[in-house]
């Protein structure tokens, strides 16, 4: 493993929302021998050895609220967990849409719990708060007693590496879900039996995307005599940093110009950006055109995924004819009729012939689980993300309970990858319950795990979705070269990028917006924008994005 240098930012963004878990299997058998004796100043049982510890103890959480999540403090996963490690959990849930905002005052006050769980602690601040002691080092932890954490990193080769921070330390376990589907998130889904009842077929262009919008506002395809239709419509997510798959700008402006899912690209050795590309100002003039004669809802720009998922279970009619999203749960309820009227549209070919799928090849989600030095036993805090990272916490932290919303797989059940499956899932994905944490915190899910569930033609998502991709996305997958590859920067870079990057988040989306919903001239404001974002040192951005890249070549070569 080569020494790091600089701090690990992820290509994967947090928005980026996964539908369903790996296979299990039983823990080690001496996880239920007991507390065989605590080791040392720690006061913690053995490795792999529960409870944790001899008493009960009490750690404070801040976990991000989920909307399909009852309340995690009577929540039946969040019950195992205690009884099976001794530690009770008192909760903070910081608001799911400004989560964001939560932590960063918690951190700058010094108001902050135990731990933090599903908080998406970027690697930048795990490197600034790290160094400043509020958050723990689990290098010694890990060594000593991290089981699951060292079977993740024999499984997956990479997790390690984008682990570890310049100084050689690891402050946060992360989530690990190597998911085919997710790969190729930035899909576009549209009513297929709205198509068939006009006699159009799934658009493969821009401009027959626009006339597939334009029959859907005009020609009533749900045949209720009312124009209700919503042609396209999205939604977006916090923080802004992050890219939400909902959002109207990743799937359609991949047919003006190449990017990957953070906006950017490598092209001929060099980073740049999507979003300052006179092909992007093309996409903003397609997308205004659009909107413009009422093909795109305005509440696009302003609700979030559960505004959506009301439009798509309107219950009066179905009115959406197109959405972008990474999966139908997005917009609808899995278990609804309407669940098999939406087929993915391939990434359209644009007015230059470009024809791409945006692919993200690092699985990675940071800063999943993270201890601060109000632990007053960081050593059994540590002690309980591990066990988090176990396959059985696994499938009891993603889908429930063995037996009832989850079972192994029967002989001659074929996987997604049609192979002998090892496991099935028994109830559906999506809807508010208080059984399991929704795929909170960290886990590990390989793509082998993954591939092994049971495709059960009655409970048909994941094959849906593995489905689509193979047919429709894989085959125009970006260049795995183009993809900026996770980063490591310097303390100062890493300062520089916190305050920039944010900056540049908000000013593309804001621009984005009015140039769309036309609140301002794109041609006139062109140039004028490209002046703002050289203001806001995007040019300093780039810098040290290419010097970061730079070294990353130079290591990989090694």
């Amino acid at each position: 493993m080569k020494k790091k240098l600089a701090v690990t930012v992820s290509a994967l963004t947090a928005a980026a929302l996964l539908v369903s878990a790996c296979s299990g299997s039983k823990t080690d058998d001496k996880s239920d021998k007991g507390a065989a004796g605590l080791v040392g100043a720690d006061q913690v049982s053995e490795a792999g050895v529960f409870p944790i510890t001899k008493d009960k103890i009490t750690m404070k959480v801040m976990i991000k609220g989920s909307s399909i999540v009852e309340n995690f403090a009577t929540n039946e996963f969040t019950k195992w967990l205690e009884e099976k490690t001794n530690i009770h959990l008192e909760w903070e849930v910081a608001p799911e849409k400004s989560f964001q905002e939560k932590l960063n005052v918690a951190l700058a006050s010094g108001d902050y719990p135990d731990l933090l769980i599903n908080m998406s602690v970027s690697p930048v601040q795990q490197s600034i708060y790290g160094k400043d002691g509020v958050f723990i080092p689990l290098n010694p932890y890990i060594e000593k007693y991290g089981v699951e954490t060292k079977k993740m990193w024999d499984a997956v080769s990479y997790a390690k590496d984008l682990m570890t921070m310049p100084d050689g330390k690891i402050y946060s376990l992360p989530q690990i879900n190597q998911c085919y589907h997710c790969s190729y998130g930035q899909k576009m889904f549209i009513n297929k039996t709205w198509l068939d009842k006009l006699g159009l077929p799934i658009p493969q262009t821009t401009d027959e995307f626009y006339t597939v919008l334009k029959a859907f506002k005009e020609k009533d395809p749900n045949g209720n005599g009312k124009a209700d239709e919503i042609p396209l419509v999205g939604a977006i997510g916090s923080p802004s940093t992050t890219i939400v798959q909902t959002q109207i700008d990743p799937f359609i402006m991949s047919a003006f110009v190449e990017k990957d899912f953070t906006y950017k690209l490598v092209k001929d050795g060099k980073i740049q950006v999507a979003y300052n590309q006179p092909e992007w100002k093309d996409g903003l003039k397609y997308l205004n055109k659009l909107y413009k004669e009422g093909l795109i809802a305005p509440q696009s720009f302003t609700q979030d995924k559960n505004q959506l998922q009301q439009m798509g279970m309107n219950p009066d009619a179905e009115i959406i004819g197109a959405v972008p999203a990474q999966n139908q749960g997005n917009f609808i309820t899995i278990d609804s009729p309407r669940f098999k009227d939406y087929v993915t549209v391939p990434p359209l070919k644009g007015p230059t012939g470009l024809r791409s799928a945006p692919f993200q090849p690092y699985y990675i989600l940071q800063g999943q689980f993270v201890v601060t030095n109000k632990a007053k036993n960081p050593a059994a805090a540590f002690r309980l993300g591990d066990l988090l990272m176990s396959e059985e916490a696994v499938l009891r932290s993603t889908i429930g309970r063995p037996g009832q919303e989850w079972d192994k797989a029967a002989q001659g059940e074929l996987g997604l990858d049609g192979k002998q499956a090892k496991w099935k899932q028994l109830t559906t994905f999506g809807k508010l319950q208080n059984v399991h944490w929704a795929q909170a915190g960290p886990s590990v899910r390989t793509n082998e795990f993954r591939l092994s569930q049971y495709a059960d033609p009655k409970n048909p998502l994941e094959s849906v979705l593995y489905n689509e991709t193979k047919k429709n996305y894989e085959p125009y997958q970006l260049d795995p070269n183009k993809v900026v590859p996770p980063l490591f920067f310097t303390d100062e870079q890493s300062e520089e990028l916190a305050t920039i990057e944010k900056g540049l988040a908000d000013y593309r989306n804001e621009f984005f917006a009015k140039a769309v919903t036309g609140s301002l001239d794109i041609d006139k404001e062109w140039n004028n924008y490209l002046a703002n974002l050289d203001k806001m040192n995007i040019k300093k951005y780039l810098e040290i994005q290419q010097q970061a890249y730079d070294s990353w070549k130079k290591n990989s070569k090694k």
